[in-house]
């Protein structure tokens, strides 16, 4: 009976999905374990072997745990907004709806294919409206809480109001805007409704500001800063400029050291925690004002070393900066508007990373020092951000290598502050422990000292305090696209007001094109029936806005982080309970949160932070139990594609093989893979009538070398357009989804990036053949009720040693090649003893998942394997009763001998010295000695 693994997949994949195998209860007496993916966007060139590496190993620890004793959750779903679906509907006029439907459809057959242990019955897709009604409830929530700094959280809007009401705002400490102006409870109880509403979105954690945005006019929206890549759109390479919009943002920036805190309670890698870290980037220090001469504003910094504050010779603003326009003279007005022009090109990531670039702008302006009183220059430079502290820093040349280059380039003064050092243009070794020098008050002071006597100082003039501060700027929530979660909000005087949650969802209109309006405005300004009636509680037609009962909505929806930022308590819920809460108190309480997230590491600063964000939120709120959304996670590597070049020599249509390139002017270009022998060779034929590339190669001259062209070869990242990307389909018609998921997983670590060579999946292949063997002949099953022996026992125990500690360690690679010895000593001991064979199916079924269902099956079991306890670790089994010795004559072994490990040294050299070789090899002669070490050696000299 052969191995036929299309069947045996087929067949078993069919009874998981009937029998709903992986279906998890929210009851059971069980210990719970919540498995996660980050789930994937489906993109209309579904997966290829790369997307699957996290999911096989996820899938892999799911199935472990079930053979543990745990009631296991591992479901799936869909991030199925976002833009690509929008930008195919732009080019071919297909509602994102349709697209994302096919795509879906694609990835959900590719996924069953390769046997994962999903709940379906609990899938996710963002773009549902009955999903994204509790997306849109969320918001609302944001919108009705503040950040009270006394109790450390966030409170309801109410609470806030009610203080108002009874003591004004001088008493609240909230995480809010910048300088709001301070009233009394009189004041508050006489404002018009208008001016509540404006005061409140200064506190509340979403709310409406105007913000420096990266937008991309090509696209027609803004992006986030994940979203570009060297200064263009990730999606289509389009620029992108910064640009201040009126937008919906998120007050993140309250919970930056909650943030912080909570990456001491979740056990994520080291690089990933500090990734967070710097980005939430915390800093000591204190604020500095700084007044404008000849003008009535300040300037506030904020600097970690305060003890430095004689050393400054010039500040520099962003060129954003809302002083800018306002202090810059008529004489540098041209060069400063030139250069503010040129920067809106270069994204803040672009200009984080720029270290090298030296430029500014001379405003013509000056500051004044609060100790000294003397003028300081004030220059605008792209490397200060306006999104980053206050969007000035005071420039300490001498303590500063970036502020020393600007100085050094634009000739400004550095003076010198610290006692003994030599400035000069090598990078700045630390200060700390240097005392000050020209300073006034505080020469002779290290710097913890004159930093604090400084702070005081400031504190004095009413010019500076002590301050905490964090890199972490509030988030942008706004998008000017259609295929996002619509605001539930309508707006009456300007003032946005929340939809009752009792009329969500706010559904996606119809839209004639999904482009931005002739007037600029958002794609939902196209709709027809985009307004909201307040008596009705219905969206209506435009036309009917009155501005008393019928008001216009909100065109902007929201980014693609909003529905994955809550997804995961949304799987906690099984789908007959969906309708009334986002997930019930009941399962919230059973799962709490993620035991183990798999996904990549390039979510840390998006996704990771926000959901992170929001979870905090909910638990303030009441609504969740838990603070972290992610116990344990983990990023897996990239599965790399090998691509294929051709060489085509400069300004001709001829290719040379890759070994006549030398010495000439060729261009290497990607040509796909499936052209490509395991030789290099190419399939010429094959390429030339590839319809995807027209007629670029039909006319073509290729020069062959030994009779066959050899293209060149690289690792680079899997891709569409490298034609590097290979199917998981093929390989699973080719060779079945167990030799896929074994495959992937030896490959190398699971962190690590690694090139795939479907050449290699052959072994794989081959070792699956090998187990089949193991248990079924051409006549049929060979296991029986035979007694095992003491190798059977001993192969079977350290391979369920070795099984089970690379799972808890994450480290599948090394299972495989266990499996494979295994299975290469059980079929050398002839081994057919089913107290062997059966455990050693459940050690392999987490693996490869569907040829152990089938051989438990032929072994007489009803049901699935994949519930079956894991097999006991016994190590008796390990422990040697024996030794195989080597025995020596003048230190060059002759032969071997086994003897009792518990034999005496005395005992040893007996039985040896009478053993017929031992006789045989000294031919009458006495030796000199014999040494022997237990357990080790025996050395028979002279």
């Amino acid at each position: 009976m052969m191995y036929d693994f299309n069947t045996i997949e087929k067949k078993w994949q069919d009874h998981w999905a009937k029998n709903q195998t992986f279906k998890a209860s929210n009851t059971s007496d069980k210990p719970k374990y919540y498995v996660l993916d980050m789930f994937p966007y489906p993109s209309g060139a579904g997966l290829h072997v790369g997307h699957p590496l996290g999911y096989i190993a996820s899938d892999i620890y799911a199935r472990y745990k079930r053979h543990k004793g745990f009631n296991v959750l591992h479901p799936q779903g869909y991030d199925s907004f976002g833009l690509p679906a929008e930008q195919y509907a732009i080019q071919t006029g297909q509602h994102p709806a349709v697209t994302t439907e096919a795509n879906i459809a694609t990835y959900r057959r590719q996924l069953d294919q390769i046997g994962f242990s999903f709940d379906w019955s609990r899938e996710v897709r963002t773009s549902n409206p009955e999903y994204y009604k509790w997306t849109q409830w969320i918001f609302i929530q944001l919108f009705e809480s503040w950040y009270n700094n006394e109790s450390n959280k966030a409170e309801d809007i109410k609470t806030l109001i009610s203080k108002f009401e009874a003591e004004g705002n001088t008493t609240v400490n909230a995480a809010c805007d910048e300088n709001i102006e301070p009233f009394t409870a009189e004041a508050w109880n006489a404002f018009s409704e208008v001016e509540k509403q404006n005061i409140l979105l200064k506190y509340r954690l979403t709310y409406l500001a105007e913000t420096e945005v990266n937008w991309c006019p090509e696209l027609g929206t803004v992006l986030a800063n994940d979203e570009i890549v060297n200064g263009v759109s990730e999606r289509g390479g389009h620029p992108v400029v910064r640009k201040k919009m009126t937008q919906w943002s998120m007050r993140i920036s309250a919970y930056a050291e909650r943030l912080l805190q909570g990456l001491d309670t979740i056990d994520w890698t080291d690089a990933l925690k500090d990734i967070q870290k710097n980005w939430i980037g915390k800093s000591v220090g204190a604020s500095v004002t700084f007044n404008v001469n000849g003008h009535d504003d300040t300037i506030d910094v904020f600097t970690t070393r305060p003890d430095t504050i004689f050393g400054v010779s010039f500040m520099t603003l962003a060129p954003e900066h809302e002083l800018v326009s306002k202090i810059t003279t008529e004489a540098q007005k041209a060069e400063v508007e030139a250069y503010i022009e040129k920067t809106a090109k270069r994204s803040e990531r672009d200009r984080m990373a720029d270290v090298k670039t030296i430029s500014g702008v001379f405003t013509g302006a000056y500051a004044e020092h609060p100790f000294s009183k003397e003028p300081i220059p004030i220059w605008i430079g792209d490397y200060v951000l306006a999104s980053y502290g206050t969007g000035a820093v005071m420039a300490v040349p001498c303590g500063d290598q970036r502020d020393f280059d600007f100085a050094k380039h634009f000739d400004i003064a550095i003076p010198n502050i610290f006692e003994g050092v030599d400035i000069s243009e090598e990078a700045f070794a630390s200060k700390d422990n240097v005392k000050i020098a020209n300073s006034d008050f505080l020469n002779g002071m290290n710097y913890k000292k004159a930093s604090k006597r400084a702070i005081y100082e400031l504190e004095q003039l009413g010019q500076g305090e002590g301050k905490t501060n964090y890199r972490l700027r509030d988030a942008v929530f706004s998008r000017q696209r259609y295929w996002g979660e619509p605001f539930p909000v309508y707006y009456v005087d300007g003032m946005p007001q929340m939809i009752d949650k009792a009329h969500l969802p706010i559904v996606l209109p119809e839209v004639e094109k999904y482009l931005p309006t002739e007037e600029g405005e958002p794609p939902l300004g196209r709709a027809d029936v985009w307004a909201w009636d307040t008596e009705n509680n219905a969206v209506v037609s435009n036309d009917k806005i009155n501005h008393t009962t019928i008001h216009p909505l909100e065109l902007n929806t929201m980014p693609g982080w909003a529905g994955s930022s809550w997804y995961f308590f949304r799987y906690m819920e099984d789908a007959a309970n969906r309708d009334g809460v986002f997930a019930s108190e009941e399962a919230l309480k059973y799962w709490e949160n993620v035991d183990l997230y798999i996904g990549g590491s390039e979510h840390a600063t998006g996704h990771l932070l926000y959901s992170r964000f929001w979870v905090k939120l909910l638990k303030d709120r009441g609504f969740v139990n838990v603070e972290e959304p992610f116990k344990k996670l983990i990023n897996q590597g990239m599965i790399l594609g090998t691509s294929a070049f051709v060489y085509r020599e400069e300004n001709t249509n001829t290719y040379l093989s890759k070994g006549l390139t030398e010495d000439k002017n060729v261009l290497p270009i990607h040509v796909k893979v499936k052209y490509i022998n395991a030789s290099d060779e190419l399939d010429i034929e094959g390429l030339k009538q590839d319809s995807e590339f027209g007629d670029d190669y039909a006319d073509a001259e290729f020069i062959l070398e030994d009779g066959v062209y050899k293209v060149g070869r690289d690792v680079e990242k899997m891709s569409k357009s490298k034609y590097n990307v290979v199917n998981p389909d093929d390989i699973v018609a080719d060779y079945g989804a167990d030799s896929l998921r074994l495959y992937e997983m030896f490959l190398g670590p699971l962190e690590q990036y690694k090139p795939w060579n479907t050449a290699g999946i052959t072994g794989v292949h081959g070792f699956l053949k090998k187990l089949w063997k193991l248990y079924v002949s051409e006549d049929g099953l060979k296991v029986n009720d035979a007694e095992p022996t003491k190798d059977n026992l001993k192969t079977l125990h350290k391979t369920i040693k070795k099984v089970q500690e690379d799972i808890e360690n994450f480290s599948f690679n090394t299972s495989v090649s266990t499996f494979m010895i295994a299975v290469n000593e059980l079929t050398a001991q002839k081994c057919t003893s089913k107290d062997i064979l059966e455990p050693v199916l459940v050690l392999i079924s987490p693996y490869a998942p569907h040829i152990a269902e089938e051989l438990w099956s032929q072994l007489g079991h009803e049901g699935s394997i994949s519930t079956v306890d894991f097999p006991e670790f016994e190590a008796s089994h390990l422990v040697e009763s024996s030794k195989k010795y080597p025995i020596s004559f003048n230190g060059k072994m002759r032969f071997t001998l086994e003897l009792p490990m518990d034999m005496s040294k005395d005992d040893i050299e007996k039985t040896v010295m009478a053993h017929e070789k031992t006789i045989a090899q000294l031919d009458g002669r006495t030796p000199k000695k014999v040494i022997v070490v237990p357990g080790k050696i025996v050395n028979i000299v002279g």
